[in-house]
């Protein structure tokens, strides 16, 4: 064979899995005494980092993307318009209106760039320091480096708790324990011996020895699984639902242009400047251009709040679709549990009369080693009070480690009295037959392991014995059996808080795991979301489970609580069957192995310490262990997407108010609005709106999402109205003697004049909008938060000192004094109160909800806050008793006369309902059963191998 080439073993046409180690060493041009500095340096030139590849975006072509969308193309084709077409009539090109709409485009676009790449450079850095450390052997010294210079070649330092940095070949020395539980999903940890190959991305578990680095990066093992999350690009929903206003806003301003320019030009033969201007004004002031740069800072800001809470957000959509999350799909190992195993002390059974449960730990701990510990030793002697009583007032003989053929550990050991002693901990069997036992003790003995197994518990049995003879070869006295232990890999302190808070929330939470349904069911029972689990295979394999496969597969997933036994592309395949099924689908997990279903997943969310792989197919990384930070990411998600929600609907509102309000004025008077002013009050507009990402809201109770239909109509109605207060104050300003009357002022005579009174009233309903739209109550009650304030006072202000003062001839407006904008301030107040009562009666249109609900509870006028929750519930239960063929409530009232009776029953009625819906909505059982009723069939005919 010839000479094998670098370039060869980067393109993997060298086996270096299978051959010697010897040979390894020759095929990769190195030595046990690792690579020189400058030979790594030239390696890393040809193998890359050892990291995960990184797509890297052009910061220019970042910043040209902002302008490039439906809305800035809008404004775009205005300012065009202001240059090219508006020179008509003797009158040169709109330069002013051109200036400004390129001003409002950049400044957008700036806010939008820097706050976006300021969060992304936030995670950036938090990402940095969650970088693996390595030790290496260069220049013939061990190195603490960055795993990321690793190469071929390298020789590394392999030792308990090191997270392998690349795929590696072990050297001479003792076995390890290797944890694969992020390749792999499985809990226990597997021997790796000299010569065997490790994978990047698992754990040490025991043991240290060196090894030589075969593969980096994207060609390792670890590396070779990010294909399946290249393949799954997913169009979020912010997204689509941006494009789906914009086209709304944009569709609007074209039906607006249309009828103007027919009336204008074919009806009315307005002069062509005129008519220009007029269209210039509905694209200007129509066009939410704000909108991208409003909810990008929104989420940006909100991204840097969920990084101090520890959860960095790479992907800031993310947010939008993390408050519509309705399930969190759930890895076991690692993510819910600690991936560590331990005891349940309750559990444990003791054999030995008089003998208490801490002193069968003591003994199983005096057969486990304080040292070089594997995982069960390790979790036996930190039950202990005290580790250091594994060892205390005795003196170590001998210790017998666990081998393969033994199965178990043994210790001989001196107590204080001089006297010998042995104490040994296995696997049950084996401690069975060593103490000999027989008749129903044995009996015990099987029924008590078999229970556990059927909990998903492993277990450990320990014995005792007396050494007369002193001698550490002696047989020894008979053996005694002490005890049974169950061992688990215990929920995190704080996984069952999470989850139930979760519950809460609105989020159905559902546990995946590689591990057996056994193992599943007993977590699930411990952390109280459920036991209705059942192994993938049964669901996604070739064949069907008997009892299951009259209910479609769909449901079974919807309706589960989890998986056991499931592979990666079954992770991958349910979350895709939930989404298919409409749900908005969260996805957690440290591992490799869940990567795919995490890029699939709308929300991919990587725990504390999961692997590079995990991090890079993930929208969220958490930096603090467990699941308790996504409880508050979800709340802040959804004060966030609160805030937003708001904005869009203030946007479509504005959008109807300008175009349908300026072009009735329009055809109606042959008004002629100045467009620079509408760019003013977009830019004054723009700088308030801005303040709504920090504004004080009320997360929702409930996954949120964007509800188009009550966008776009809540827009409609509350732009439509303020429209036509805009035309009423035009007609009352402009064709009656309204205003001199009742506030003594001068009549508007000039035409500048009126354009400065029409500025004004504008403007300040306009802003006044956003109070009504951020608020579920009346918008006098709930209080917004300072900065909004400020930001509405400081640009009033402006608009009022505009209208009273400025004398532009280039915009048409002359000062109206404040007289005038007085009495235009005390319309716009007037007119601004039922703008709360239009979003009452829409809100309730479009929910179904009856007027007179609200008024019998007189919700809006008091601090009640049920909206006629208590008739609801009422009927609620009523329906809910009927539906499962409860007694009817008439039957039971006709017999009861006082009210105090009728309400208990009520109360008993709902709750009895209550119950029983929750039990065929969230239990599997209660929702095989339903189903099994409604087809005909016999119950007690149908096997229910996995329900509980």
């Amino acid at each position: 064979m010839g000479d094998i080439s670098l370039e060869d073993v980067k393109n993997e046409n060298v086996d270096l899995e299978r051959i010697p180690v010897e040979e390894v060493f020759e095929k990769l041009k190195c030595t046990k005494e690792g690579l020189s500095t400058a030979e790594g340096e030239k390696r890393l030139q040809i193998f890359g980092p050892n990291k995960l590849e990184e797509k890297k975006e052009s910061k220019v072509l970042k910043f040209l993307g902002f302008m490039w969308n439906p809305l800035s193309w809008v404004m775009e084709s205005a300012a065009i318009m202001a240059i090219a077409l508006a020179n008509g009539g003797g009158k040169p090109p709109d330069w002013q209106d051109f200036v400004g709409i390129i001003v409002l485009l950049i400044i957008n676009s700036t806010i939008s760039f820097i706050e976006e790449n300021n969060a992304g450079n936030a995670a950036a850095a938090l990402m940095a320091g969650l970088a693996p450390k390595t030790k290496v052997l260069r220049d013939g010294k061990w190195k603490e480096e960055e795993a990321a210079i690793l190469v071929p070649g390298d020789v590394i330092s392999v030792k308990l708790g090191d997270i392998i940095p690349a795929d590696a070949r072990l050297l001479e020395g003792d076995p390890l324990k290797i944890d694969q539980s992020a390749l792999t999903g499985e809990s226990l940890p597997v021997t790796k011996n000299p010569g065997d190959e490790v994978f990047s991305g698992s754990t040490c578990k025991q043991g240290e020895i060196e090894a030589v680095v075969i593969a980096t990066g994207v060609h390792t093992f670890f590396g070779k699984a990010a294909h399946l999350v290249d393949s799954t690009n997913q169009v979020g929903h912010f997204q689509k639902v941006l494009t789906a206003i914009g086209n709304f806003c944009i569709c609007s301003i074209a039906v607006g242009m249309v009828i103007e320019i027919l009336v204008m030009f074919a009806i009315q033969h307005r002069a062509y400047r005129e008519g220009i201007d007029n269209l210039l004004v509905l694209l200007i002031g129509g066009i939410p251009i704000a909108m991208p740069t409003v909810l990008s800072v929104t989420m940006a800001i909100g991204s840097h709040r969920l990084s101090q809470q520890g959860a960095i957000t790479k992907r800031m959509t993310a947010i939008e679709e993390m408050a519509g999350m309705d399930v969190l799909c759930s890895d076991k190992t690692g993510t819910l549990t600690l991936n560590k195993l331990t005891v349940d002390k309750s559990l444990i059974e003791v054999f030995v009369p008089n003998m208490d449960k801490d002193a069968v730990m003591l003994f199983a701990a005096r057969a486990s080693r304080v040292k070089n510990q594997d995982a069960i030793d390790a979790c036996i002697v930190e039950m202990l009070d005290d580790p250091k009583e594994a060892r205390a007032g005795i003196t170590e003989v001998h210790f017998l480690p666990f081998n393969p053929v033994d199965k178990r550990t043994a210790i001989t050991y001196i107590d204080t009295d001089g006297n010998w002693h042995r104490s040994s901990k296995g696997a049950p069997e084996q401690i069975i037959d060593l103490c000999d036992l027989k008749g129903e003790v044995r009996q015990k003995a099987h029924t008590i392991i078999d229970n556990y197994a059927n909990r998903g518990l492993r277990s450990l049995a320990v014995g005792r014995q007396t050494v007369k003879d002193k001698d550490k070869e002696s047989a020894g006295e008979p053996w005694e059996f002490v005890g049974l232990l169950p061992l688990f890999d215990p929920p995190r302190h704080d996984s069952a808080e999470t989850i139930r808070r979760a519950l809460e929330l609105g989020v159905n939470v559902k546990m995946i795991t590689g591990d057996q349904l056994a193992i599943g069911k007993e977590t699930g029972r411990r952390l109280g979301m459920g036991t209705n689990m059942y192994p993938s295979l049964s669901l996604l394999g070739q064949s069907m489970d008997e009892s299951i496969a009259s209910i479609p597969v769909d449901e079974l997933i919807e309706k589960a609580d989890g998986f056991a036994g499931v592979f990666p592309e079954h992770k991958y395949e349910i979350v895709k069957r939930l989404q298919e099924r409409n749900h908005i689908c969260g996805m957690t997990g440290d591992g490799v192995n869940d990567a795919p279903a995490l890029k699939r997943a709308d929300i991919g969310i990587a725990v504390a310490d999961a692997t590079d792989a995990a991090r890079s197919a993930s929208d969220i990384v958490l930096t603090e262990p467990g699941l308790s930070v996504i409880v508050s990411a979800v709340l802040t998600s959804r004060a966030i997407f609160q805030r937003m929600k708001n904005y869009t609907i203030y946007a479509v509102s504005i959008t109807i108010r300008i175009v349908l309000g300026f072009m009735l004025v329009a055809l109606i008077w042959k008004f002629d609005f100045s467009p620079f002013m509408v760019l003013i009050i977009a830019i004054l507009n723009d700088g308030t709106i801005m303040t709504i990402s920090k504004d004080r809201v009320k997360p929702s109770p409930v996954p949120d999402s964007w509800r188009l239909k009550e966008i776009f109509a809540t827009g409609v109605v509350l732009g439509t109205y303020m429209a036509f207060a805009t035309v009423f104050f035009f007609w009352l300003a402009n064709e009656t003697v309204f205003f001199p009357k009742t506030f003594g002022v001068k009549p508007l005579k000039d035409l500048a004049e009126m354009n400065s009174a029409l500025y004004l009233q504008v403007s300040i309903i306009s802003q006044g909008l956003i109070f009504v739209t951020r608020s579920r109550s009346w918008s006098f009650v709930e209080c917004p938060g300072f900065l909004l304030v400020i930001a509405f006072i400081a640009a009033q202000l402006v608009a009022t000192l505009i209208a009273v003062y400025s004398e532009w001839d280039f915009a048409r407006i002359k000062g109206i004094g404040w007289g005038w904008a007085g009495a235009i301030w005390l319309f716009s107040i007037v007119t601004y109160f039922p703008l709360d009562v239009l979003k009452f009666a829409i809100r309730y249109g479009l929910s179904g909800k009856a007027w007179d609900n609200m008024l019998e509870n007189k919700t809006a006028f008091t601090t009640k806050k049920d909206y006629g929750k208590g008739e609801r519930e009422a009927q609620w239960a009523i329906a809910q008793r009927t539906r499962h063929g409860l007694q009817p409530p008439e039957t039971i009232f006709h017999e009861k006369s006082s009210y105090e009776e009728l309400s208990a029953i009520a109360e008993q009625a709902k709750k009895r309902a209550e119950i029983a819906r929750l039990r065929e909505l969230h239990t599997l059982k209660g929702h095989v059963e339903s189903v099994v009723k409604l087809k005909g069939l016999d119950i007690d005919t149908i096997q229910q191998h996995y329900t509980l």
